[in-house]
């Protein structure tokens, strides 16, 4: 588990060593390759199957084609958590979501009856954080969902290691859910030869649907639930146009790293009596498919867990390369860039993620790592009972808490999840089950109470025992 900061440990103090750490972190080395930028586009709700280069019969993606054309596109990369602001906590920390006990989306009000935080500890090991202190230039524009708009007392994203933001949901400069690519655009010109690390996190496709009406007019010959959301994807296919393109007039693509993703899959269909109004369309409009995969967002089988994951490094990631094998999580993204930066981990810095930068450059890399899933949400049949999920190689079990329910499959041989074989393999049944009921065990109970707005009672709805919440990463 991550070192813990004392409780002592203030905010002033937090911020001198932000200021400190370039000091500290040394020049680079003469002759030393340039390091890469990064650009991290996390898109929302964004299904497997959503993409016109996985065969989607109807929508249109040229720019992430010319992504996937020029990179790797690897088809087993998971997310931590079915939605939003676990599954982006996992990915900006390496660490699982629960540790932090965020475990469900943050909302007003409701955080600390859920076991929650309002916000994500500032101290919690942070991807940005780690590159700022190498000499990084940092930035988010975009979707936030570490705290919810609104919360009392949430700490602005320069506390996470952002020099620059424009956010929604979230504190701080606001940005238009159409603006976010220009924001990351002029970042991107304003970084004066210093290398750049930017999330660029979308709101495409998560509701209210707003379409603009260019995407509109282009859709108009498709029925109306299949018009509103193929705008809504090609809008946010522009948003990655923008990007690719201001890397090549800013003569930079070559020297970047670009990721594109999605924090969970896509949204349930509703029915008619879900329609809202126009520019502000409801789940009646949210086509979304999972590439085959079973379940969607809030469910831990793969439907609402595997996501796209594009990666471009020109030089570097091969170009055109499906990648069907390799196994990579969110929690990767921490140690992976950081390698790439060449940036080393401080020493008490403990992760749930694996280095996979060989991966990225088109290697063959086998996981050693067993992967965990919790979820509080949603329980209905029939795919979303699971509360625990560990996959271990091929293998993948879900159960509930007291496993009184299972299920197991082999993902090589059942991507669909279809054939439950857990009768038929009671040692691996019983061996996952130990390895996810062991993990839960260790989970924190409660969420550290400095991160609960100003006279929120601390409430536990689960009776999980455990270690302390993770509130504190490691500062270098």
């Amino acid at each position: 588990m991550t070192t813990f900061i004392p409780r002592g440990f203030s905010f002033l103090a937090l911020q001198l060593a932000i200021a400190v750490a370039p000091l500290l972190a040394g020049p680079v080395a003469v002759g030393a390759p340039p390091r890469p930028n990064i650009v991290f586009i996390f898109a929302d709700d964004w299904g497997w199957g959503d993409l016109s280069s996985r065969g989607h019969p109807w929508l249109q993606t040229p720019h992430l084609d010319r992504l996937a054309r020029e990179g790797v596109d690897f088809r087993q990369f998971n997310v931590l958590n079915p939605v939003c602001s676990p599954s982006r906590t996992a990915a900006m920390t390496g660490m699982f979501p629960a540790r932090f006990c965020v475990h469900e989306h943050f909302a007003p009000g409701i955080n600390v009856q859920r076991g929650m935080p309002d916000w994500l500890d500032p101290r919690a090991p942070m991807l940005p954080r780690f590159l700022k202190q190498a000499g990084y230039r940092t930035g988010h524009f975009g979707k936030w969902h570490l705290t919810n708009s609104g919360a009392t007392g949430a700490p602005l994203p320069a506390a996470y290691g952002l020099d620059e933001s424009a956010v929604f949901n979230g504190p701080g400069p606001q940005v238009g859910l159409h603006d976010i690519a220009d924001h990351a655009v002029r970042f991107m010109r304003s970084t004066e030869g210093k290398p750049f690390y930017v999330n660029v996190w979308l709101h495409e496709s998560h509701t209210p649907h707003v379409p603009t009406p260019e995407s509109m007019e282009k859709w108009k010959h498709l029925d109306e639930q299949k018009q509103v959301y193929a705008a809504v994807i090609s809008d946010g296919d522009k948003a990655v146009g923008k990007i690719l393109d201001a890397l090549r007039e800013l003569r930079v693509e070559d020297n970047t790293i670009v990721i594109f993703s999605s924090d969970n899959g896509p949204e349930w269909t509703g029915g008619p009596d879900r329609k809202g109004r126009p520019g502000r369309y409801d789940t009646y409009y949210s086509m979304g498919q999972t590439g085959g995969l079973r379940g969607r967002k809030r469910s831990l089988f793969e439907g609402g867990i595997r996501v796209p994951f594009l990666v471009r490094w020109p030089g570097h990631a091969p170009a055109g390369v499906i990648n069907e094998r390799t196994v990579v999580t969110a929690v990767d993204l921490l140690p992976t860039l950081c390698a790439a930066a060449g940036v080393t981990l401080p020493g008490d810095y403990r992760g749930d993620g694996e280095n996979l930068l060989a991966a990225f450059r088109g290697q063959a890399v086998t996981r050693t790592r067993p992967i965990f899933w919790e979820w509080r949400g949603n329980k209905t049949e029939p795919d979303w009972w699971p509360r625990l999920a560990v996959r271990d190689g091929d293998w993948k079990l879900a159960l509930t808490y007291d496993a009184s329910r299972v299920t197991l499959h082999r993902l090589v041989d059942d991507r669909a999840e279809a054939t439950d074989v857990a009768k038929e393999n009671p040692a691996i049944v019983a061996r996952l089950t130990q390895l996810a009921l062991e993990w839960k065990a260790s989970l924190p109970e409660k969420p550290s109470p400095d991160c609960i707005s100003p006279g929120g009672p601390v409430t536990v709805p689960s009776k999980a025992k455990g270690r302390p919440a993770a509130s504190a990463g490691s500062l270098p």
